[in-house]
């Protein structure tokens, strides 16, 4: 599985990290948590150091997992790659679904997340420059992330109104906690999260978890009010 050292796991709180954090707890692993910051006003993801092991310049990542993508050797990046690993290493648990079915549904739920999401509906809102560096249009993109992300979290809603209680239907994934992530940033910049029953209630019954009640706590986060 891994050395009796446990991983190194590189992330900031509040991030996407968290549900790689969730899911640590959940396998049970050792690990030693590095907090690099991605905030604004002190963005360690971009200084040197972390560009020399992470060229992507981002977190979360996880050390050590065979094998080398562009940045140091045995760091693994990558929310949804984490997470297969990670559920992988605890098959008994059924985090990541054996069927292959249910597999590809988890898979298709992450790189939906990530790629959209994540990368385009809430970067827009919190990265405009990562989209054009003319800062007039910056407000323009904001209001198109809004749009964006407002379709995509109607697009979540309509997915959980039809009676499954968590996102692979029949059991706890990873995909859960990773989708924890997106309600509490929906808090975060003010959408009405009430619109969102199905939603609601699969989020508490994800934070009644004692692995989410711990990873909140390490990282001293609570839900927005």
């Amino acid at each position: 599985m891994t050395d009796e050292a446990g991983f190194d796991f590189f992330y900031d709180a509040g991030s996407c990290s968290l549900a790689v954090r969730i899911v640590l707890e959940e396998v049970g692993c050792a690990y030693r948590a590095h907090r690099v910051s991605a905030r604004a006003a002190d963005r360690d993801t971009l200084g040197s150091a972390w560009l020399a092991r992470n060229p992507k310049g981002r977190v979360p990542a996880l050390s050590p997992v065979p094998g080398r993508a562009g940045g140091e050797p045995f760091l693994l990046t990558e929310v949804p790659a984490i997470l297969t690993w990670l559920a992988r290493l605890r098959p008994d648990l059924d985090l990541m679904p054996a069927d292959p079915a249910r597999e590809a549904r988890a898979l298709e739920w992450m790189n939906w997340l990530s790629g959209w999401v994540h990368a385009v509906a809430f970067a827009q809102q919190w990265r405009p420059e990562r989209f054009s560096a003319d800062a007039p249009a910056h407000a323009g993109i904001r209001a198109k992330g809004r749009g964006n992300l407002l379709d995509a979290f109607d697009a979540i809603e309509r997915i959980l109104v039809d009676g499954r209680q968590w996102a692979v239907a029949d059991a706890y994934s990873v995909v859960d906690a990773f989708l924890l992530v997106f309600y509490r940033w929906g808090g975060l910049v003010d959408v009405e999260m009430g619109r969102y029953p199905a939603w609601a209630e699969l989020t508490a019954r994800t934070l009644q978890r004692p692995a989410v009640i711990r990873a909140f706590d390490k990282d001293e986060l609570s839900m927005p009010v």
